[in-house]
């Protein structure tokens, strides 16, 4: 936001019209308000939160307009505030009247005219102002989306009120933090405050069931490995027990690669060795067949040997019969010869008889 020009017309100390040009005023950079107790400084603050939003900052702001009303204007002069500003890079022109009570044009008495409020925007393509509202609620409500704050929050961060930065320096650190908490709206943070420290506890909470779950399976790999290697002194939700643990687990896992290569090697060893003895059986089951079979043989042998007179008269009787079997045709003839003789012989004595 960026002031241009104020007009304040019987309002607080000024009973006339006063003109503030604050391009000029800072052209240089920095400018400072200064002048006796009563010259109206306050005022022009005053002056520009009632064109912002229809009201002065603090306790100031009780009764409206009848106490906003200078004591030294004249009776048929008119309270008015007037502000040109810059703001969301739009150039803006405010214009608001308090409630006045003004003598009656007719008669004895005073009457009582409502509150104006007037909101123009600078259209630099035609090169002049344009109305847009004379309503309260709408001028108010865009004045507060423009600058994003309220009346509230523009006073308490742009407009402290006097008095309140020397009773915020005295305050103690609670009060100083509530009183700046309220200056600079943190709630949203303490909101997003809150989330993270329950987010935090989540965390925290699933920090430690994975740590549980981690020593578990250290104890188990422990238990498995028989290792002596002592296990990390720590409780779930320490910090570093992660990596303790994996450091841990990355040591066994060496010592157990270790172990399973002398494993292999001794297995490998074995093997060779389970071989060459089983070529050694093998030969030696061989050695015993054979020896076996030659222990069968000389037992043959000497058996043959004990039937050799036996089997010498069964082939001497062999040739013998043999030799009877050639003459064997003879001798039946003989025999069939002698008994045709011997029937001839009966039938000749017959014959003689």
């Amino acid at each position: 936001m960026r002031l241009h020009r104020l007009d304040i017309t019987a309002f607080g100390p000024f009973g006339g019209t006063q003109q503030i040009d604050f391009d000029e005023l800072s052209a240089a950079g920095l400018f400072l308000l200064h002048g006796p107790t009563g010259a109206g400084k306050t005022s022009v603050l005053d002056a520009v939160c009632y064109a912002l939003y229809g009201a002065v900052p603090g306790a100031r702001q009780s009764g409206q307009g009848l106490t906003l009303r200078s004591d030294h204007a004249a009776p048929h002069t008119r309270t008015e505030i007037r502000l040109e500003l810059t703001v969301a890079g739009r150039r803006l022109e405010i214009t608001r009247q308090p409630p006045w009570e003004r003598p009656k044009k007719r008669g004895a008495g005073t009457t009582t005219d409502k509150a104006q409020s007037w909101l123009r925007e600078y259209d630099t393509s035609a090169g002049a102002w344009k109305d847009l509202s004379r309503s309260h609620q709408e001028i108010g409500e865009e004045i507060t989306q423009l600058l994003g704050m309220s009346r509230e929050q523009f006073c308490q961060v742009v407009l402290l009120p006097q008095g309140d930065f020397a009773r915020f320096l005295r305050a103690d650190a609670e009060a100083r933090g509530k009183l700046l908490g309220r200056l600079f709206d943190t709630h949203r943070f303490a909101e997003v405050e809150k989330r993270l420290a329950e987010r935090r506890r989540a965390t925290e909470a699933e920090v430690r069931d994975g740590d549980a779950a981690l020593l578990e399976d250290a104890h188990r790999m422990h238990q498995a490995a028989d290792d002596s290697m002592p296990l990390p002194d720590l409780a779930p939700g320490d910090p570093g027990l992660a990596d303790a643990v994996m450091s841990w687990a990355a040591i066994a896992r060496s010592t157990a690669r270790e172990r399973l290569t002398i494993a292999h090697c001794a297995r490998t060893a074995a093997e060779s060795a389970r071989a060459a003895a089983e070529r050694v059986l093998d030969d030696v089951r061989e050695r015993a067949r054979l020896q076996r079979r030659f222990a069968e043989a000389r037992e043959r042998a000497a058996l043959l040997e004990e039937r050799a007179d036996a089997h010498r008269a069964a082939q001497k009787r062999m040739e013998r019969s043999r030799k009877a079997e050639a003459v064997a045709p003879a001798l039946d003839l003989r025999e069939a010869a002698e008994t045709e003789q011997r029937r001839a012989a009966a039938d000749e004595a017959r014959a003689r008889a």
